[in-house]
């Protein structure tokens, strides 16, 4: 649920978004709100409830269970009749989700008139949940900020972010996904960002975008947004985001693996990393470099080499909003996932390590998390070798691509030398299949069909010393059973 930067009376809100006051005298101000939800079960005294149609339910079933909670008004498409007759006072729009962007839209206005928000945004294919909390942690050090839960990062998500701020709220951080060419464009318009971050390009949702092209299309809407006073953040070690330097009017600051930027004729600050090695427990370490000179040790908390890219995204936008180098090096220490089941760790009483990283997948995430794997399992001939599992469930929206990809996953396994592989659910078959035939493999590789087989599974076959992966698609359901595995064990996270 959000609040209002100020206070707004119903007939306020109605002008604000364009629509019909019902239910409501209109030349008197109605009443007054201060919060915004989409759940009924969050109603309330102040309350607006957005009737929200949805793929499962309609919003507009649940009015009276939020008048009834104490909500004073709906933001509606139709009129909802309460048990007496009477109209519940609503305000009626052709679109309500096209309303709460635009009230969005005005609070972002407000407070940039009132206290100066800055508005950093971050979009790409990978890593924007972990971007995102590195960004929140570092310009909490500055002053107050909102971000994201979890993945609030759509049409719904983006607005209750905004309603989240308050008069005093410096630092706005909106996290963007896209599963079509224009969603980006269209939250641009709603908090025209300051700052402007894209980590990568991947096949994410390239079923639903018609290739991998079309998505590159979508991510660089987010530095088309920018006026000639924002800043674009891209990433130099991705060849797409590179190149979307030519489709924006802001300054381009580059970051990236390496001293020398790989276009070294486009004028460009860079932020960028050298030194990059990870510990026995799979933590990055890298020197951070910033523009001028500056340069820092950071030893994160996150897991796996593959973060490095993300720390050096939130270093900088950090820096281009005007956050000093040493502050963001200092949050930076240790600092590890702020949101679940991003390489969450879980050591449980009987020697097993669950990393649990099954939020959602595509090919570069399980790539990265493989690798992780690998590392942490360290050499086979090694006295700290310890085995271990790849527990890989399905990846979504992949489009014509998908058994190529899940073909992929299989020679990876193999070429990591992981000790064991466990494939869950139909669409995951081939990656089993392939590292049977490409490892020559026995008992190293099992398919399972669901949840259940593969949670008994697991129960008869581990043991003390192993380290296990869970990565898959977030509805593919991985996440639920890495937490039911890694409470088997009576553990706590780490």
């Amino acid at each position: 649920m959000g609040a209002l930067v100020i206070p707004l009376n119903a007939r306020r809100i109605a002008e604000i978004v364009g629509g019909e006051l019902l239910g409501l005298d209109p030349q008197q101000d109605g009443p007054v709100i201060e919060h915004v939800t989409t759940d009924s079960r969050e109603a309330g005294e102040a309350t607006l409830f957005v009737a929200k149609p949805g793929e499962v339910t309609d919003g507009h079933r649940f009015v009276a269970a939020a008048f009834a909670a104490g909500s004073p008004l709906a933001l509606v498409e139709r009129e909802v009749a309460a048990d007496d007759g009477s109209v519940h006072p609503s305000v009626r729009v052709p679109d309500v989700v096209e309303a709460m962007g635009t009230l969005a839209s005005w609070v972002v206005r407000q407070l940039r008139q009132d206290n100066g928000l800055k508005v950093v945004a971050v979009t790409g294919s990978v890593g924007k949940t972990t971007t995102k909390d590195l960004l929140r942690a570092i310009f909490s050090e500055m002053g107050p900020t909102v971000a994201p839960q979890g993945s609030y990062n759509g049409e719904v998500g983006v607005p209750l972010t905004v309603f989240r701020t308050d008069a005093t709220t410096e630092y706005l951080v909106v996290e963007m996904g896209a599963t079509h060419i224009g969603n980006i464009s269209y939250l641009c318009r709603m908090v025209s960002p300051d700052v402007g971050t894209v980590l990568c390009v991947g096949s994410a949702h390239a079923g639903e975008f018609g290739g991998v092209e079309n998505i590159a299309i979508a991510k660089g809407e987010m530095v088309e947004s920018l006026s000639a006073d924002g800043v674009a953040i891209l990433n130099d070690d991705d060849d797409r985001v590179r190149r979307m330097h030519t489709r924006t009017q802001a300054p381009v600051v580059f970051f990236g693996t390496g001293e020398t930027s790989t276009l070294p004729e486009v004028p460009a600050a860079r932020v960028w990393a050298d030194r990059i090695s990870t510990d026995d427990d799979g933590h990055p370490s890298l020197d951070l470099h910033f523009p001028g000179g500056t340069v820092h040790r950071v030893v994160s908390g996150l897991i796996g080499e593959h973060h490095v890219s993300n720390i050096l995204a939130a270093a900088s936008a950090a820096f281009m909003a005007g956050v000093p180098s040493e502050t963001i090096a200092d949050v930076l220490q240790g600092l590890g996932p702020g949101s679940r089941w991003r390489m969450e760790r879980t050591e449980r009483p009987d020697g097993v390590t669950i990393l649990n990283d099954a939020y959602n997948a595509n090919p570069q995430s399980m790539a990265g998390a493989l690798q992780t794997l690998a590392r942490m399992g360290g050499p086979q001939d090694s006295p700290r070798h310890r085995r271990t599992w790849a527990v890989l469930g399905e990846m979504y929206e992949l489009g014509d691509s998908s058994v190529e990809e899940h073909n992929r996953l299989g020679s990876l396994v193999v070429r990591y030398n992981i000790s064991r592989l466990l494939a869950v659910g139909p669409l995951a078959r081939p990656t089993y299949v392939t590292a049977l035939l490409e490892g020559s493999w026995g008992e190293e590789a099992a398919w399972v069909e669901d949840l259940e087989a593969a949670e008994a599974f697991l129960a008869e076959n581990l043991r003390a010393g192993d380290i296990v992966l869970f990565k898959s698609s977030n509805s593919a359901g991985l996440k639920t059973l890495g937490d039911r595995v890694a409470a088997a064990g009576q553990g706590g996270r780490a």
